[in-house]
């Protein structure tokens, strides 16, 4: 294929940043002094922040994901958000620009999500930050800078439970900002009170909340059972005794208590959202338990107040799956260690652990923190982190990640990373971060749910009034049809039909290995019919390898000594691959002396007083040596897809050896895995010559290739995919491959394990390098979208069928709230079965 030429030079790999840096500070524009390669759009425009000059989808990183910076020095510390960058060069300029400020001592500015952290020397130094970067072309906003705690809330038992505890918060004049995510069951609150008069607050309204710990308490569901089985006897005892005689008023009485023991919270709950202006779920079925009351169905009224709380226990206890979907990974990493101090050895609590401290890991222990081997080896089961099943060989030099475990041997770690900067503290915060985000559909129904429940509440007014108003049937008759439909207004089903089926989803690509960064994404993959990868290190394993070995005028074992010989003087990754595979072989290098390093074309040394060279055919053509043979077989080399380096001497050729860069062995299976998950087209782009995407191409099976392209051509090629009328996924290593990503309608990346880069760029993370994760990901997503489907659809016909029942008088007013409860029971167990889906 011919190199596509692409229009915008703006969009660059993260190699060119040298580049980039250059010319975008040093060619900035006079009026706005911003890079000129980024005026894409206007500050003012720009607050999606898009990648504009790529023609790119929208980040949704900045919004959906806190920023992973490198920890800034002591002393005043705020953050920003930045609205204009159009390239990860903008950010570079901005740093500069600000470190030039007096008593700033560190910037980080983040391209993907957006967000700037300054550290200064006093409080004044901020204060020219604003105009600094309206000079630079771009506009600034302050984030919260107050005291932002996260708060596990229980009792919760839809989004409009959420929005009432928000709605109470966001009055209360100590409280700058909240926010409460029902699919979690977290609330975040920026306020200047103590973290008593949050938790007193919360528990007015009929809600518990506590400061968010590793620990999970079960008080609560064990009260909520109580209140169940006691409201549930008092019941069956007035029922009973009504048969034997008992007096109508004892009758009356003891559906009284019960309706007092179980209607308690939800009343209270409905108090306080009538007060700040909410109508859920407990305002309407207060309403129809009281209405009951008023009416004389005593029974009718307990029984509703009964079922409801029997609902919400089950809902509670099925949804907690749910909410700790990925709670065990908390529990992974050991909260001690053994650090080496000298000759001996201290167990420390991880909290206190630096970077650089030696700790030690004995057999079968979990590995406390995330750090490199220095002494020792051993086999880790990386499960938590990768998803692999199978341990992994470690030896020194290699990286290990907290929560993994030790297999075998003892092992001496250097950390390199502190217990909240750990891979698995990043997978957990990512995780949480996406089960928070709402989906497109869960947006849509919420917002309906919105409209849908007034108005059916002013239905349920104006049936109780108008028909008996104009002497059309009773008072009671209307009155009671209109308590049914007040129940039959509370969408809660409904509601909670797609949060739940995306946390578990997303819970269970996290137990594989799979980082989905939110519902938008999993919705995304689920409709995806092209996936483009990049080829090194993506479907090829990204190193080369020894292919093939042809010998003159002597021995395979005699070239390959030779070519050890030279080889091992080199840093060359292909020189590299000799020297491993003559290793292998058992092969033994010769003396060699006088060692010489030929740019660009090879190496030279003497063995044995002659001078012998491992290079390419330029360096041979440059000592007219005979290299007839030599190209043909270079030819043959190329056309297959590989490297020759030759060996010899000034006079003679004495052998060839062709490397090339081996395909995964599970790159095949997986992109045929991908087909059979409803995937239209796999693609691969390359920077490669023709020849050798083809051989790459045929072994990996794709459908096409784009061959012979710059980093930046990539994102041309992921465009044409989407001209086509394609849903194009892009699979990378989240580094070189950003523009690519970012242009594609799902970014992909691999490897995330050991680069923080891949977290932050792509929109999925595969932690490790295996493509057969990805065809559990498309099959989970499309899982996922077909439960919420099934779940949105049992949830509208029960709501038609209550509201049919109700006006020929076959719904009972326990009915509907069992029709209510129930529907949403199913629905959360329908749910649940993502968390344990497999392919």
């Amino acid at each position: 294929m011919r190199r596509i030429e692409l229009a915008d030079k703006c969009c660059r790999s993260t190699k060119e940043t040298e580049y980039k840096e250059k010319n975008c500070s040093s060619h900035s524009s006079k009026e706005t002094g911003k890079s000129s390669c980024c005026q894409s759009k206007s500050p003012a425009e720009n607050h999606s922040v898009k990648t504009s000059c790529c023609g790119s989808k929208e980040q949704h990183t900045a919004e959906k994901t806190e920023t992973l910076l490198d920890p800034l020095p002591s002393g005043e510390k705020r953050s920003y958000r930045i609205h204009g960058m159009d390239c990860p060069a903008c950010a570079k300029t901005i740093e500069k620009g600000l470190r030039t400020l007096k008593d700033i001592a560190d910037v980080k500015v983040h391209y993907s999500t957006a967000k700037m952290q300054v550290a200064a020397s006093s409080q004044e130094a901020f204060n020219p930050i604003a105009s600094e970067i309206k000079k630079l072309g771009f506009s600034i906003e302050a984030l919260h800078q107050g005291d932002t705690k996260t708060f596990d809330i229980e009792g919760m038992d839809c989004s409009s439970c959420a929005k009432s505890i928000e709605n109470h918060l966001n009055g209360l004049p100590s409280v700058k900002h909240v926010t409460v995510h029902f699919s979690t069951g977290k609330m975040k609150i920026e306020h200047s009170g103590s973290v008593k008069d949050v938790i007193n607050e919360v528990s007015k309204i009929g809600y518990q909340a506590s400061l968010q710990s590793g620990k999970k308490s079960i008080q609560k569901n064990k009260n909520e059972q109580r209140v169940v089985i006691l409201s549930g006897v008092l019941i069956a005892l007035g029922f009973i005794g009504s048969f034997y005689g008992m007096p109508a008023m004892m009758s009356a009485a003891l559906y009284f208590i019960a309706m007092a023991v179980s209607g308690y919270k939800p009343v209270k709950s409905a108090y306080y959202a009538i007060k700040s202006r909410s109508l859920d779920m407990n305002v309407l079925m207060s309403a129809a338990a009281i209405g009951a009351a008023f009416i004389g169905e005593w029974l009718e009224g307990a029984t509703v107040v009964w079922l409801f709380a029997l609902g919400n226990y089950l809902q509670t206890k099925s949804i907690e799956r749910t909410r700790n979907s990925i709670h065990h990974l908390m529990e992974l990493a050991p909260s001690e260690a053994w650090v080496q101090v000298g000759s001996e050895l201290m167990k420390k609590p991880v909290e206190d652990i630096t970077i650089g401290d030696i700790i030690v890991v004995k057999p079968g222990d979990k590995i406390p923190l995330d750090g490199e081997i220095t002494r020792g080896e051993s086999s880790v089961n990386q499960a938590p982190i990768t998803g692999e099943s199978i341990p992994v060989d470690k030896q020194i030099g290699d990286a290990v990640y907290a929560g993994t475990i030790n297999e075998h041997g003892s092992l001496e770690i250097k950390v390199t990373k502190l217990i909240e900067d750990t891979t698995i503290s990043n997978i957990i915060h990512l995780v949480e971060e996406a089960q928070e985000q709402k989906a497109p559909t869960e947006a849509f129904i919420d917002k309906f749910a919105s409209i849908y429940t007034p108005v059916v509440f002013i239905l349920a007014l104006a049936i109780m009034v108008f028909p008996p108003l104009i002497g059309f049937g009773t008072w009671d008759g209307w009155f009671y049809k209109g308590l049914e439909l007040l129940v039959v207004a509370c969408p809660c089903a409904l509601v909670i039909s797609t949060p739940v089926a995306i946390v578990s989803a997303i819970g269970n690509a996290a137990k594989h290995g799979v980082l989905i960064k939110g519902g938008t994404f999993l919705e995304t993959a689920g409709a995806i019919s092209a996936v483009a990868f990049d080829k090194t290190g993506t479907l090829t394993e990204g190193k080369p390898n020894v292919s093939d070995i042809k010998a003159l005028h002597l021995s395979e074992e005699e070239l390959l000594s030779i070519a050890f010989t030279l080889e091992d003087y080199s840093a060359h990754p292909i020189a590299k691959s000799i020297v491993d595979y003559a290793n292998e072989k058992g092969i033994q290098p010769q003396q060699g002396e006088l060692f010489k390093n030929i740019v660009g074309k090879g190496v030279q040394a003497a063995i044995q007083g002659e001078i012998f060279y491992a290079g390419n055919l330029k360096l041979f053509e440059q000592m007219n040596a005979d290299v007839k043979d030599a190209k043909k077989y270079i030819q043959e080399q190329q056309n297959k897809g590989r490297t020759a380096v030759i060996i010899g001497t000034q006079n003679q050729i004495i052998g060839m050896i062709a490397v090339s860069d081996t395909i995964r062995k599970t790159s095949a299976s997986a992109l045929q895995a991908l087909k059979q998950s409803g995937v239209k087209q796999t693609v691969m782009l390359t920077g490669d010559n023709e020849g050798t995407a083809k051989v790459i191409a045929s072994e990996a099976n794709v459908d096409r290739y784009f061959a012979e392209l710059m980093p930046e051509e990539k994102v041309e090629a992921i465009k044409t995919l989407q001209k086509e009328g394609h849903k194009a996924a892009m699979v990378g290593d989240g580094i070189n491959d950003a523009p690519a990503l970012a242009a594609a309608d799902l970014g992909i990346a691999m490897g995330g394990a050991g680069t923080d880069t891949a977290m932050e760029t792509a929109d999925i993370i595969l932690m490790a390098d295996h493509l057969d994760k990805l065809s559990h990901t498309m099959k989970v997503s499309k899982k996922a979208l077909a439960i919420i489907k099934q779940n949105i659809w049992f949830s509208i016909m029960i709501k038609v069928i209550a509201l049919i029942f109700i006006f020929p008088g076959w719904l009972t007013l326990w009915l509907a709230v069992l029709s209510d409860t129930g529907a949403a029971l199913i629905v959360i167990l329908n749910a649940l079965r993502l968390l344990n889906y497999k392919e």
